[in-house]
């Protein structure tokens, strides 16, 4: 039974090596994460959700491994009408899929299950993955105006919004200080 113990413990170790050991998730080497897949956002997209993903609702459906419940929706952008999805937990919008020329295109993440490969997920202060938000932010847009965008660290693909108190220019980002006590509300992933 120790052999046994003791093999479950080395066991992760020993598949990724000892040279990768600072870039390890280890959330994935818990015994019941073995069997499963969490979905998690990536630079190719966010779980089994990719670019080469076509936007229809089986397609979307079958890529989230039927864990959501897929709607489909249309808005207006740009003076035209645009078809997106939502996929539902526990009947809360877990993540909004776009597409441009048939596939996804934009992917974002509400539900706060869901992490990006740096351990970022919704609800994670400012503080925690930015020391300040020169060179990495800027005052997002659209929808989103409220808030402020910063790039992922080291990404191409993979912005957060974050959102929070500001009494100041809707124009103006607010300071270091300020969005330090701001949280991720969105994680999105772009084409």
């Amino acid at each position: 039974m120790k052999s046994l113990r003791l093999l479950l413990c080395v066991f992760p170790l020993a598949l990724t090596g000892c040279a990768t050991l600072g870039s390890v998730n280890w959330s994935a080497a818990y015994p019941w994460n073995w069997f499963g897949s969490s979905t998690a956002v990536t630079e190719q997209g966010v779980g089994n959700l990719t670019a080469a993903t076509p936007l229809d609702e089986n397609a979307v459906s079958d890529a989230l491994d039927g864990d959501y419940r897929v709607r489909s929706g249309m808005k207006t952008a740009s003076g035209g009408i645009v078809r997106y999805f939502e996929a539902l937990k526990d009947d809360k919008v877990a993540l909004v899929v776009n597409g441009e020329s048939g596939t996804v295109s934009r992917i974002d993440v509400l539900d706060s299950g869901i992490e990006s490969a740096g351990g970022v997920s919704v609800g994670t202060p400012f503080s925690d993955v930015f020391d300040k938000a020169y060179g990495n932010c800027q005052k997002a847009t659209g929808d989103d105006s409220a808030g402020v965008e910063c790039k992922a660290k080291g990404s191409q693909h993979i912005s957060y919004i974050f959102s929070g108190e500001w009494r100041g220019p809707e124009d103006l980002m607010p300071s270091d200080d300020t969005l330090k006590n701001w949280k991720v509300s969105k994680i999105i992933w772009r084409r």
